[in-house]
C-alpha cells in the first residue's frame, strides 16, 4: 500500500509560500517582545506528565496531551502548552535573576483536539510572561505587550477587544455570597466558562441542575449581567466587597495610558486552567465572520508552588498562529504572500558570461542583497516572467554586448527603468539597487 501523502491530521506542511506567513507572524512577535525588553527562552519538547497533572486540569491530561511511556519507564508528554515549562524553568533561577523576570517563546505545542476553524492539533503559540512583578503592575504591562502586538499587524480597537475578569472576584462570588463549596464552585465555574458557547436554554438547564436556592440564583444571575466595570463596583459595593483597589488602579492606569477603549469587563471570562488565580482576560476579534476568542490569559499567584517553591506572582498570555492568521486574513491585514522577495535576479544569455555573472552575484551577497541566479543560460524571453515569480526586484542581464564590455544591465521590474553599469563601478550598482 502506497504511503499517504499528507500531513498527520490536524498537523499542516509549510510550503513556502505558508511559511513565510508564519515567517511573519513570528518576526513581529520577536519586535513586539524585546520593545518591552522580553527575552526569549525554550523549553525541550518533552515534559513529564506530572508536570501538567499537577497544576493544568484534568481535561488537559485525559483527553488533549500524547503521552507515552519512554523506554526508562518514565511516562512524558509532548508539551501541549508552555506555562508549565516557564514555571518549571523559572523556579530553578527566580532567587539569583532581578525582578522582574520578563521572558518570551514562540513555541510548537500539540493537543490531541477536533480539528476545526481556528483550532488544529500542532500549533506554534506566542507565549509573554513576566514574574516578580509589583502587584498589579504584571497585568499592565502584559495587556501592553498583547495590544502592540496587534496594534503592529495594523489593528486597533475597532478590529478587537480584550474581556477580562478576576478570579478573586469570582472566587468571593462563589465561597462567600452563594457559599458554595469547592466542589460546588469548580462545577459553576464550568458553567461559566461555556455560559456564552452555548443557547439560553442550555444554561438555564445546567444552571437549574446544579440546585441552587432562589437567593443564589437571583445573585448569580445579577453576576451574570455585569458587562461594565462601573456595574462591577456597584455590584461588589452592594454585597459589601471592598477588596477591589487593585482592579481601580488597573482600570485607572489603562484610562490615563489611553488603553480604555480596548477594555471590557466579562463576567463569563473565568479561563479553564486551574493555576489563575487573579485577573484573567481572553482577546476577542470583533468580526463578524469571526467572533471568537483570539487567545488568552492571566495572573498566577501559586504556581511556583508544585517546585516547594514560594510564591512568585506571574502574569502572560498565549497567542496561537492559526488563530492570529484567521483574525489577520478576515481584516485584511496580511502582506501577499504568494511569491518570495528578493533584491535582484542575476540572468545571463551566452554560456561564457556565467562567471561574470556568479561573480557580481557574490559580490553583492557579500553586501547583504539577496541574489538568486539562473544557473544555466535563460532565453531573453523568459527572463522577465522568470524573475516576477522569484519575487525579485531588479533584474541583470549579460549578453554578448554585456560580456565585451565588461558590464551588465539593470531593469528595475516596477519602474521598468533600465541603466547599464561598468563592473567596476559596484558602489553606483548597489546605489541603483538599494
Amino acid at each position: 500500500m502506497a504511503l499517504s501523502k499528507r500531513p498527520y491530521k490536524g498537523t499542516r506542511d509549510f510550503f513556502p509560500e505558508l511559511k513565510r506567513g508564519q515567517d511573519f507572524l513570528f518576526k513581529k512577535m520577536r519586535e513586539t517582545a524585546h520593545l518591552f525588553g522580553y527575552e526569549p527562552y525554550d523549553g525541550p519538547l518533552l515534559e513529564e506528565v506530572d508536570l501538567y497533572r499537577a497544576k493544568s486540569g484534568e481535561e488537559l491530561i485525559n483527553d488533549q496531551i500524547y503521552s507515552f511511556v519512554d523506554r526508562g519507564e518514565r511516562h512524558v508528554a509532548i508539551r501541549p502548552e508552555m506555562t508549565p515549562t516557564v514555571a518549571r524553568m523559572v523556579a530553578q533561577i527566580h532567587r539569583e535573576v532581578a525582578k522582574p523576570i520578563r521572558w518570551f517563546a514562540i513555541a510548537n505545542l500539540m493537543r490531541y483536539e477536533r480539528p476545526q476553524k481556528g483550532r488544529l492539533r500542532e500549533h506554534w503559540q506566542f507565549n509573554c510572561d513576566i514574574f516578580g512583578a509589583p502587584e498589579g503592575q504584571g497585568e499592565v504591562e502584559i495587556l501592553q505587550v498583547a495590544i502592540s502586538l496587534f496594534n503592529n499587524f495594523g489593528a486597533n480597537e475597532n478590529h478587537f477587544e480584550i474581556r477580562l475578569n478576576d478570579r478573586r472576584i469570582v472566587d468571593f462570588i462563589f465561597k462567600k455570597l452563594l457559599k458554595l463549596n469547592a466542589e460546588a464552585s469548580l462545577k459553576l465555574y464550568k458553567i461559566v466558562d461555556r455560559a456564552k458557547k452555548v443557547s439560553p436554554e442550555a444554561l438555564d438547564k445546567m444552571i437549574s441542575d446544579m440546585g441552587l436556592s432562589s437567593d443564589q440564583n437571583t445573585i448569580f444571575e445579577d453576576y451574570l449581567k455585569v458587562d461594565s466595570f462601573g456595574d462591577l463596583m456597584s455590584f461588589l459595593s452592594a454585597h459589601d466587597y471592598h477588596e477591589h483597589d487593585t482592579l481601580t488602579s488597573f482600570v485607572n492606569q489603562m484610562d490615563e495610558m489611553g488603553y480604555l477603549p480596548y477594555l471590557k469587563f466579562d463576567p463569563t471570562i473565568v479561563r479553564g486552567l486551574d493555576y489563575y488565580t487573579g485577573m484573567v482576560f481572553e482577546i476577542f476579534d470583533k468580526h463578524p465572520e469571526n467572533r471568537r476568542a483570539l487567545c488568552g490569559g492571566g495572573a498566577f499567584a501559586d504556581l511556583l508552588k508544585i517546585f516547594d517553591e514560594d510564591p512568585l506572582p506571574g502574569v502572560g498570555f498565549g497567542l496561537g498562529d492559526v488563530t492570529l492568521m484567521d483574525f489577520l486574513k478576515v481584516h485584511d491585514l496580511l502582506p501577499n504572500f504568494a511569491r518570495p522577495k528578493n533584491d535582484l535576479f542575476v540572468s545571463f544569455q551566452t554560456a561564457d558570461a556565467k562567471i561574470l555573472a556568479l561573480k557580481l552575484a557574490k559580490d553583492l551577497r557579500a553586501l547583504k542583497l539577496n541574489v538568486i541566479t539562473t544557473l544555466e543560460p535563460l532565453k531573453f524571453k523568459k527572463v522577465f516572467p522568470t524573475a516576477e515569480k522569484k519575487g525579485a526586484r531588479f533584474v541583470a542581464l549579460f549578453g554578448d554586448k554585456e560580456l565585451e564590455e565588461n558590464s551588465v544591465q539593470f531593469k528595475n521590474m516596477q519602474t521598468k527603468e533600465q541603466k547599464e553599469f561598468s563592473l567596476g563601478d559596484m558602489d553606483k550598482i548597489v546605489e541603483f539597487l538599494r
